[in-house]
Protein backbone atom coordinates (compact mmCIF):
# COMPACT_ATOMS: atom_id res chain seq x y z
CA UNK A 1 0.00 0.00 0.00
CA UNK A 2 1.62 2.84 -1.56
CA UNK A 3 1.04 6.24 1.22
CA UNK A 4 2.21 9.58 0.24
CA UNK A 5 2.66 13.23 2.67
CA UNK A 6 -0.51 14.75 2.99
CA UNK A 7 0.98 18.36 2.80
CA UNK A 8 3.92 17.61 0.28
CA UNK A 9 3.27 14.33 -1.19
CA UNK A 10 6.57 12.60 -0.64
CA UNK A 11 6.11 8.60 -0.56
CA UNK A 12 5.95 7.85 3.23
CA UNK A 13 8.07 5.45 5.16
CA UNK A 14 7.66 3.85 8.56
CA UNK A 15 4.52 3.44 10.59
CA UNK A 16 1.22 2.79 9.14
CA UNK A 17 -0.69 5.63 10.75
CA UNK A 18 2.00 8.59 9.35
CA UNK A 19 0.53 11.11 7.46
CA UNK A 20 3.25 13.83 7.24
CA UNK A 21 7.04 13.37 6.20
CA UNK A 22 8.17 15.23 9.42
CA UNK A 23 6.98 18.15 11.47
CA UNK A 24 7.23 20.67 9.09
CA UNK A 25 5.13 19.28 6.76
CA UNK A 26 2.58 18.65 9.28
CA UNK A 27 2.64 22.24 10.85
CA UNK A 28 2.11 23.38 6.96
CA UNK A 29 -0.73 21.43 6.49
CA UNK A 30 -2.18 22.38 9.61
CA UNK A 31 -1.97 25.96 9.12
CA UNK A 32 -3.24 25.78 5.47
CA UNK A 33 -6.14 24.58 6.72
CA UNK A 34 -6.76 26.51 10.08
CA UNK A 35 -5.91 29.42 7.55
CA UNK A 36 -8.72 28.29 5.17
CA UNK A 37 -11.42 27.99 8.31
CA UNK A 38 -10.03 31.10 9.50
CA UNK A 39 -10.62 33.17 6.68
CA UNK A 40 -14.26 32.57 6.37
CA UNK A 41 -14.75 33.26 10.07
CA UNK A 42 -13.14 36.63 10.03
CA UNK A 43 -15.68 37.47 6.75
CA UNK A 44 -18.47 36.86 8.72
CA UNK A 45 -17.33 38.33 11.79
CA UNK A 46 -17.03 41.75 9.99
CA UNK A 47 -20.30 41.89 8.36
CA UNK A 48 -21.66 40.93 12.13
CA UNK A 49 -19.52 43.93 13.51
CA UNK A 50 -20.98 46.26 10.81
CA UNK A 51 -24.42 45.62 11.34
CA UNK A 52 -24.08 45.68 15.27
CA UNK A 53 -22.26 49.15 14.62
CA UNK A 54 -25.30 50.10 11.97
CA UNK A 55 -27.54 49.32 14.60
CA UNK A 56 -26.04 50.48 17.63
CA UNK A 57 -25.54 54.21 15.68
CA UNK A 58 -29.40 54.48 14.47
CA UNK A 59 -30.71 53.14 17.91
CA UNK A 60 -28.71 55.00 20.67
CA UNK A 61 -32.17 55.41 22.94
CA UNK A 62 -32.79 51.99 22.54
CA UNK A 63 -35.71 51.79 21.02
CA UNK A 64 -36.95 53.56 17.62
CA UNK A 65 -38.73 53.09 13.87
CA UNK A 66 -36.78 53.61 10.87
CA UNK A 67 -37.14 52.94 7.01
CA UNK A 68 -35.21 49.27 6.21
CA UNK A 69 -34.21 50.93 3.05
CA UNK A 70 -32.35 53.68 5.36
CA UNK A 71 -30.25 50.36 7.12
CA UNK A 72 -29.89 49.06 3.48
CA UNK A 73 -28.42 52.29 2.25
CA UNK A 74 -25.61 52.44 5.01
CA UNK A 75 -24.80 48.75 3.72
CA UNK A 76 -26.46 46.82 6.26
CA UNK A 77 -26.85 43.16 5.42
CA UNK A 78 -30.06 41.85 6.73
CA UNK A 79 -28.97 38.05 5.64
CA UNK A 80 -26.34 38.13 9.17
CA UNK A 81 -27.54 38.34 12.23
CA UNK A 82 -26.23 36.48 15.62
CA UNK A 83 -29.46 35.12 16.97
CA UNK A 84 -33.23 35.24 16.63
CA UNK A 85 -35.91 35.95 19.21
CA UNK A 86 -39.50 34.79 18.59
CA UNK A 87 -42.39 36.06 21.11
CA UNK A 88 -45.05 34.48 22.72
CA UNK A 89 -47.34 36.78 20.06
CA UNK A 90 -45.08 35.14 17.10
CA UNK A 91 -42.89 37.91 15.97
CA UNK A 92 -39.81 37.41 15.58
CA UNK A 93 -36.78 39.95 15.99
CA UNK A 94 -33.51 39.46 14.38
CA UNK A 95 -30.23 40.91 16.72
CA UNK A 96 -26.61 41.54 16.23
CA UNK A 97 -25.40 41.20 19.76
CA UNK A 98 -27.46 42.86 21.90
CA UNK A 99 -28.82 45.16 18.82
CA UNK A 100 -31.74 43.62 16.92
CA UNK A 101 -34.85 44.51 14.85
CA UNK A 102 -38.37 43.58 14.29
CA UNK A 103 -39.98 43.67 10.94
CA UNK A 104 -43.15 45.88 10.63
CA UNK A 105 -44.30 46.08 7.54
CA UNK A 106 -42.27 45.65 3.80
CA UNK A 107 -40.10 48.78 4.86
CA UNK A 108 -40.06 49.91 8.57
CA UNK A 109 -38.35 48.37 11.27
CA UNK A 110 -38.39 48.53 14.58
CA UNK A 111 -34.63 48.69 15.96
CA UNK A 112 -34.38 47.22 19.40
CA UNK A 113 -31.55 46.86 22.38
CA UNK A 114 -31.91 44.15 24.69
CA UNK A 115 -31.64 44.51 27.78
CA UNK A 116 -27.90 43.99 29.03
CA UNK A 117 -28.82 42.21 32.51
CA UNK A 118 -31.00 40.31 30.67
CA UNK A 119 -28.45 39.48 27.93
CA UNK A 120 -25.58 38.22 30.55
CA UNK A 121 -27.35 35.97 32.47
Amino acid sequence: MDRSCLDCGKALVGRADKKFCDDSCRNNYNNRIKNDYSIVVKKINLILKKNRAILAEFNPDGKVKMKKSKLNSVGFNFDYHTHTYITQAGKTYHFCYEYGFLLLNDDELLLVKRDEKLWLS
